[in-house]
């Protein structure tokens, strides 16, 4: 096994569409195993007339607050104002308006237009974004910027501040590919915890993940793997905030950029670090689910990896069926036990090494 390469024996499931290939090729390089399978993929803009005329709007109306939720929404909306012809007359409306903008992305991309806005919601959140509002919206009219296609009850509630009109701007729109099979295999893949991690680079990419989940009837069982076997990384608070409602701990990096959860992801998996323990036929290496005996390598079901983390970390120690059962809460009786280590053993290159103890358990032959 190459242990020079931190990710090597972990296998992960990308959720992103966008920037996916960067992401991808980050593990891989490392040495992870990568399935891609996005939950959620952008629409083509084949209609742009729409967007046009929403933008016509705002620059007739001259708006005194306008309001920018994605960098990437920001962007798109300039290549089409632009390749229309109108993109210096909508850059003109934004610097005639107060802008209020929503994570630290989309504030580079405004000041990158060289304008500065007049408040930053810096966590990423629409709710931080919604509470800057508060009392600047009287008789204003307004042009919300959607994130995809939701707008988060964004409208009703600036109206509710006091907003005489908002209009709303939709730059782009997510395909739904809840339905597609690609989204079963992975339902059920995270159910089984037959990956290691799973990242997600946006909240609607959680809520679309659930959506699929529970129209399979396996909702409670993704999410108690999620909880309990499978490492969740995330781009930062907002991506992760629907996945703390579900009781789930992912990992959100300080900085909310891919990189870092990229880094994150790396030193968490990376501190599992590589078991191994010396047996009566040479050494034994356990990484992710990959087995490593004498440099042969076997790839382990994530049950039988649990069960060699188990027998190796007892070092010797005989452990009982109930103490193997206990490292797999899937694993229902004896006889599915017994079954599970058969298999095992029919798996590894080297099948004494597991040695049954009659009327006791079973050890590593050490």
């Amino acid at each position: 096994m190459n242990i020079a390469k931190p990710l090597a024996g972990f296998r992960i499931a990308v959720t992103s569409d966008r920037r996916s290939a960067e992401l991808i090729e980050a593990f891989e390089r490392r040495g992870a195993e990568v399935t891609h399978t996005p939950l959620l993929r952008l629409a083509p803009l084949d209609d742009e007339q729409q967007l046009l005329a929403q933008t016509h709007k705002l620059i007739e109306a001259r708006p005194q607050v306008v309001v920018i939720t994605t960098a990437y929404g920001l962007r798109r909306w300039l290549d089409t104002a632009e390749a229309a012809g109108i993109g210096d007359e909508l850059i003109s409306a934004f610097s005639q308006s107060d802008l209020y903008v929503r994570g630290s992305k989309a504030h580079g991309s405004v000041r990158a237009l060289g304008l500065e806005p007049a408040g930053v919601a810096k966590d990423g959140r629409s709710s931080s974004l919604l509470e800057m509002l508060k009392g600047k919206l009287a008789s204003a009219t307004v042009a919300l910027q959607l994130h995809a296609d939701s707008d988060h009850g964004m409208p009703q509630q600036m109206r509710e501040f006091g907003a005489r009109r908002v209009i709303k701007v939709e730059p782009y729109r997510w395909q739904d590919t809840s339905s597609d099979t690609g989204i079963s295999a992975l339902v059920e893949g995270l159910c089984a915890a037959h990956f290691d991690a799973v990242t997600f680079t946006s909240a609607p990419s959680v809520h679309a993940l659930f959506a699929a989940a529970n129209a399979r009837n396996r909702l409670p069982a993704l999410q108690r793997s999620l909880a309990e076997r499978v490492a969740v990384a995330t781009v930062g608070p907002v991506t992760a905030s629907p996945l703390e409602e579900a009781g789930i701990n992912p990992l959100v990096p300080e900085r909310h950029r891919m990189g870092a959860m990229i880094g994150q992801l790396v030193e968490h998996l990376g501190s599992l670090g590589t078991l191994q323990a010396q047996t009566v036929h040479g050494q034994v290496q356990l990484r992710g689910r990959t087995l490593s005996i004498q440099d042969q390598n076997c790839e382990l079901t994530p049950g039988q990896a649990e069960l060699v983390r188990a027998l190796i970390e007892a070092g010797g120690s005989v452990l009982s069926r109930d103490e193997l059962s206990a490292a797999l809460p899937e694993v229902s009786s004896r006889h599915a036990l017994d079954m599970t280590l058969s298999r095992l053993r029919r798996a590894l290159p080297q099948p004494e090494i597991i040695s049954t103890v009659i009327k006791r358990g079973y050890r590593l032959n050490v």
